[in-house]
């Protein structure tokens, strides 16, 4: 994370309750070089390094669509059978996402905290302005 972004958001207070801290920031970076790094060493790269982004990216999606049908089925999961299917899906979603943000140097905390902050804001997606005509349904 440049020093720039940490200086602002170190010195910005929380306006909300819902509003990401720099430390949780740091725990979702940490979270995500700690998935990487057991792939890497796994795999020995050919889960990430090998594959390109588009791969990546389609085996991210494939995790949603058995997500999906977990939720779909209200099945339990096959490896963790004490767990829904659907909530192991998307844990596999999210750690494929965070080997890609990884193998690609991106600083994931602070775009997810920075994101969040600003679809607080957003005028679209106040529910005044989604019943509007035109307005976003979903």
């Amino acid at each position: 994370m440049n020093s720039k972004l940490k200086q602002q958001m170190s010195d910005q207070k929380p306006d909300s309750k819902w509003t990401i801290t720099f430390e949780e920031m740091l725990a979702i970076n940490s979270i995500a070089k700690k998935t990487y790094g057991l792939s890497l060493e796994k795999w020995g790269g050919a889960g990430v390094e090998k594959r390109e982004i588009g791969t990546l990216i389609a085996l991210a999606h494939s995790e949603l669509s058995e997500a999906l049908e977990g939720f779909r089925k209200d099945l339990w999961d096959d490896h963790l059978p004490y767990r829904k299917m659907a909530e192991v899906e998307l844990a596999d979603a999210i750690i494929r996402i965070f080997n890609i943000v990884e193998h690609c140097g991106f600083d994931i905390g602070s775009a997810i905290a920075q994101k969040h902050r600003y679809n607080m804001y957003r005028e679209d997606h106040k529910p005044e302005n989604r019943a509007k005509k035109g307005g976003k349904k979903f």
